[in-house]
């Protein structure tokens, strides 16, 4: 038996996030080297890499990064498996770590991000894998936004105290307003609208709303005279419920968001929601 101790395992677990069995083990074969076991747990995790490729991530973190004045700002969202990895301080600093990334090397994409160096000779996807490989499980960055132009400001909400925000909002203004950036962002986290305009939504979405609303309407009995109108309330309905700018305001639900930010003499270019897992 190797001879190592408990503050050992304790600086070992702080150096790779690994389990303390795991620590155990690798200090053991490792004969209490501490540099050594770090190697060894490296090397057995990235064995296990291709092994939980088939794993569900449905866990992780959403953080954000404002930068320069609130005119940028960076929102990301990394999955892992359990809670249990999500709320530790490894997984949090690895996110943003990344977070910080993007917002030096602005990608284009995430296909951008993930070959872009995050350190020297080290991509984005081999630090994303390195995570993988200590902390055990399988590690995927789903998804970022960046918004640099005009006024940058998010929003993150924690769905239980004990782990990080699970839902967080970037919203950006084309003006300084921070009590509306907070607001809407607010709303945003609450409400999950999925377009800023009516303008972005597919036509083809829009049409298959109408067909829907219309064959509901049918076989619900009602007036053929009566149809073209039931369906562009429905239709209507649909776009309360999924335009941001239809919607009505969280705070006072007699008014449009649309309404609160024309009082306010602002104007919102651009959001981004993520929901982890969703």
């Amino acid at each position: 038996m190797a001879n190592f101790t408990a503050a050992d395992v304790k600086k070992l677990r702080e150096l790779t996030g690994a389990g303390m069995m795991d620590c155990k083990k690798a200090l053991d074969e490792a004969e209490g080297n501490v540099d050594k076991a770090v190697e060894i747990l490296r090397v057995k995790g990235q064995k296990g890499v291709a092994k939980r490729e088939g794993r569900n991530a449905s866990n992780g973190a959403v953080v954000s990064l404002i930068a320069d004045g609130n005119t940028s700002g960076v929102l990301v969202e990394l999955n892992c498996e359990t809670d249990f990895v999500a709320k530790g301080e490894k997984f949090v600093a690895v996110a943003e770590a990344i977070a910080k990334h993007v917002a030096a090397v602005k990608p284009a994409d995430l296909d951008a991000l993930l070959a872009s160096e995050i350190e020297a000779g080290k991509t984005v996807q081999a630090y994303v894998d390195e995570a993988n490989a200590t902390l055990g499980e399988k590690i995927v960055l789903s998804r970022f936004a960046q918004f640099a132009d005009g006024y940058v400001s998010s929003y993150l909400h924690r769905t239980s105290p004990d782990l990080p925000p699970q839902v967080g909002v970037l919203v950006a203004l084309d003006k300084e307003d921070a009590q509306v950036a907070k607001d809407v962002a607010q709303h945003i986290a609450a409400f999950a609208p999925k377009f800023l305009t009516r303008d972005e939504i597919p036509a083809e979405t829009v049409e298959n709303e109408r067909r829907v609303a219309e064959a509901t309407a049918r076989e619900e009995g009602k007036p053929e005279a009566a149809l073209p109108k039931i369906v562009e309330g429905r239709v209507t309905g649909f776009f309360k419920e999924n335009v941001l700018l239809d919607q009505a305001f969280a705070k006072d639900n007699k008014k449009t968001v649309a309404k609160v930010l024309e009082e306010a003499g602002v104007t919102l270019k651009s959001f981004a929601r993520f929901r982890v897992g969703v």
